[in-house]
């Protein structure tokens, strides 16, 4: 396996996976990891973390990775290249589109919808059904809603 990327975001990629066969593009900001992803070639690997939990009727994009101790649970649909951060939990029937991240210990309750290249930021707790809009990000400290771009 290729891995791109050589900071602390891809140091914790690289224990995540044991062999396999594609590119990973290990970039934690979300606009360069989607600057990367334009400049290589797949397939691309999508990593699992032993100590996470995927529902089996959830759908993981190309190039995604779900960080040890998060849950993604009954038909949540995470798009390509989305990082699930260590202790994040993605509920039912939620969708995280294309380069989102959803950050360590973020809760998402059950029907969210993360837009491109959103950022949930750290503990951030999402209640049903709400959509957060493509490339911002939402922080803790004010439950505000900041556009990346």
């Amino acid at each position: 396996m290729k891995i791109i990327g050589d900071g602390g975001h891809a140091t914790v990629c690289r224990e995540c996976f044991t062999h396999g066969e594609g590119t990973f593009i290990a970039v934690g900001d979300n606009a360069a990891r989607f600057s990367e992803v334009l400049k290589a070639q797949g397939p691309f690997a999508t990593l699992i973390a032993i100590g996470s939990f995927v529902s089996r009727t959830a759908t993981i994009g190309e190039g995604t990775i779900i960080m040890a101790g998060a849950i993604v649970a009954a038909g949540a649909r995470i798009g390509k290249h989305c990082i699930v951060n260590h202790g994040a939990s993605v509920d039912h029937h939620c969708v995280i589109e294309d380069y989102a991240h959803i950050a360590p210990g973020a809760h998402l309750c059950g029907g969210v919808h993360v837009g491109e290249g959103a950022l949930v930021g750290v503990g951030v707790g999402i209640e049903p059904g709400v959509t957060i809009p493509a490339w911002s990000i939402v922080k803790r400290e004010r439950y505000t809603i900041c556009p990346m771009k």
